[in-house]
């Protein structure tokens, strides 16, 4: 399988009377771009914005962020989810680079999050640095009522995978800039085989439709599964909106996954990049065994030498974690696990902790019980009282010390876990790592 990203890099966005893409200007017609993106009418008030890199602006609750894209040949972006089924991972698809179709409510919870393209809060994650197109929408009805709140939401997660295919076709038959070649070809001489496994959000209590989309399946219900990278870089996995906002994977992360990248990059120098093992996180203790042996079994019928463990989310998801690692260890095969930590913001919620040696190669993307605090914004898009009435993980409606998370001038005192994408579990971060 090899994979072409053909890149064009947008310099400015705007709206106009024909969608179009020239001389790294994407022009937009918002009514006929929002009449695409709402075909199944559950979506109301609907609108597009704009914005840059430090502009005075809080988005509140984001949903989810996605890459413009198209295929030359016609097939869908998101194979099985905007379009019928067609394998990914092989051929050409043409990218719009440096923005990102972001999705907006105005009701949130506690898988939604708050990006701001200025102030400390935009140097905690990667799309402040993006020009965004942002929908802002609402639903048509409202419910409080868990198993339709998630209903709701797969109408804004297609809103956005929908507005970042309509406005990828402005340069489906145009020549990219540069390009990004991607091809697991044999490697010169005996090198150490290397796996990345990748645990999904696939939590079995919410199985509504929106863990994490395999070809448009469900990953709620499957067992670990065995994929090339570039399906995952290529359109087949769609995001969920179980984890919490910080240490989500976007359909973003997924189609520009940076560890995946940087496999890449060593394959055939330090390393023989082998595949990706597609992990899931159980709710049952039984469950979680199943999967870790799955896990384990695959990486060893890849003959691995070495693994390198991603996760999300913090809670029962760490068992599956480091069930993994120390399964794989057993089988001798050297892993690294990768995730963040969340102790909460007085340090006494559940460490990651093991008693197992074997655990002994562990990276933090950043601890989610952080507290940060946030100047006034001029302008919302979005609701801003919904971080105090929606429940977000990070946010409270009083505290004995800290006051009510929302202030009266519009400023607020949070968890850095309600920040979108703040954790960088992908591989995004500017962060750097110490050795204890």
């Amino acid at each position: 399988m090899r994979l072409e990203i053909g890149n064009f890099h947008v310099k400015s966005i705007r709206f106009g009377s024909q969608t179009a893409f020239e001389n790294g200007v994407l022009t937009v017609n918002k009514e006929e771009a929002i009449d695409v993106i709402n075909p199944d009418k559950k979506l109301k008030n609907i609108d597009l914005y704009v914005v840059r890199p430090g502009d005075n602006v809080r988005m509140l609750p984001v949903k989810d962020a996605v890459e413009p894209r198209a295929r030359p040949d016609g097939r869908p972006v998101f194979p099985g989810y905007t379009g019928p089924f067609s394998p990914s991972g092989d051929g050409v698809v043409h990218a719009l680079k440096d923005m990102s179709v972001i999705v907006v409510g105005k009701h949130g919870g506690w898988m939604d999050g708050l990006l701001d393209m200025s102030g400390p809060a935009a140097e905690r994650t990667m799309y402040s640095k993006f020009i965004n197109l942002v929908i802002v929408a609402e639903e048509v009805e409202y419910t409080t009522e868990m198993s339709e709140i998630h209903k709701n939401r797969s109408y804004f997660r297609l809103a956005a995978h929908l507005l970042a295919e309509y406005v990828g076709a402005a340069v489906k038959d145009k020549h990219p800039e540069d390009w990004e070649c991607y091809e697991l070809g044999k490697t010169g001489g005996r090198l150490p085989r290397v796996a990345l496994v990748l645990h999904l959000q696939t939590q079995s209590k919410h199985n509504t439709g929106n863990t994490n989309l395999l070809y448009g399946r469900d990953t709620g219900f499957m067992l670990p599964t065995l994929s090339h990278p570039n399906e995952v870089l290529d359109g087949a996995m769609v995001s969920d909106y179980v984890s919490v906002s910080a240490s989500r994977f976007t359909t973003y992360d997924f189609q520009n996954f940076p560890l995946i990248k940087s496999l890449y990059r060593e394959h055939g120098k330090t390393i023989d990049f082998v595949g990706v093992i597609l992990g899931t996180q159980e709710t049952t203790a039984e469950g979680k065994d199943r999967d870790a042996n799955r896990v384990v079994n695959m990486a060893g019928l890849l003959k691995c030498d070495g693994a390198i463990v991603v996760i999300k989310g913090c809670g029962n998801v760490d068992v599956d974690f480091f069930n993994s690692i120390i399964g794989l260890e057993e089988k001798g095969i050297k892993t690294v696990g990768a995730t963040p930590v969340s102790t909460g913001r007085d340090g006494t919620n559940q460490p990651l902790v093991t008693m197992d040696a074997r655990a002994d190669a562990i990276t933090c993307g950043g601890c989610e019980g952080e507290i940060i605090e946030l100047p006034p914004m001029e302008t919302i898009l979005g609701d801003l009282y919904s971080i105090s009435r929606d429940g977000y993980p990070g946010a409270w409606t009083s505290d004995p010390v800290y006051g009510p998370s929302l202030r009266e001038d519009g400023s607020l005192i949070i968890d850095i876990v309600s920040i979108f994408e703040s954790d960088g579990c992908a591989g995004w971060s500017n962060k750097t790592t110490m050795e204890f």
